[in-house]
């Protein structure tokens, strides 16, 4: 079986977002893959959206067999499981998470779905954070 190269965006900004983050990895390698880098948690402010609560995000790189749409729906799997419903797609607005999972990039693939596009374009171009994170993980990708 081939091997996908992943590059995941998680964050956390209900409860206690350290530990939502912690348990949605280990789901992750259980479940999903083998992670073959991690950032360090990076808190943040909420974007596009008003909230008093602060993220806990990292990014991480993880190696795994499914498709672009198997991956999405484990990732959904967990999210579910985490006590996230509804994401923001559904409902059409951002707000507080238990967790949130997004696929930034997939074997450098560009892909287009009704429920998937690849890459994340708000990730690679918009949003800070994100690429503060995923200028960590290549650094480390070149350093490791």
């Amino acid at each position: 079986m081939s091997q996908n190269k992943v590059v995941l965006l998680l964050g956390s900004n209900l409860g206690n977002p350290e530990a939502n983050i912690d348990e949605a990895v280990f789901k992750i390698k259980s479940d999903i893959g083998r992670l073959t880098l991690i950032t360090k948690k990076l808190r943040t402010k909420p974007v596009e959206y008003e909230s008093n609560n602060n993220f806990c995000n990292i990014a991480l790189e993880l190696t795994t067999i499914f498709s672009p749409i198997e991956l999405l729906k484990r990732i959904k799997l967990i999210e579910c499981e985490m006590g996230r419903v509804c994401d923001s797609a559904m409902l059409g607005r951002y707000e507080d998470r238990f967790i949130d999972i997004d696929i930034v990039s997939f074997n450098n693939i560009v892909f287009v779905s009704k429920r998937l596009i690849l890459p994340h374009k708000k990730h690679l171009h918009e949003r800070e954070f994100s690429r503060e994170l995923l200028n960590i993980l290549n650094s480390e990708g070149r350093n490791g």
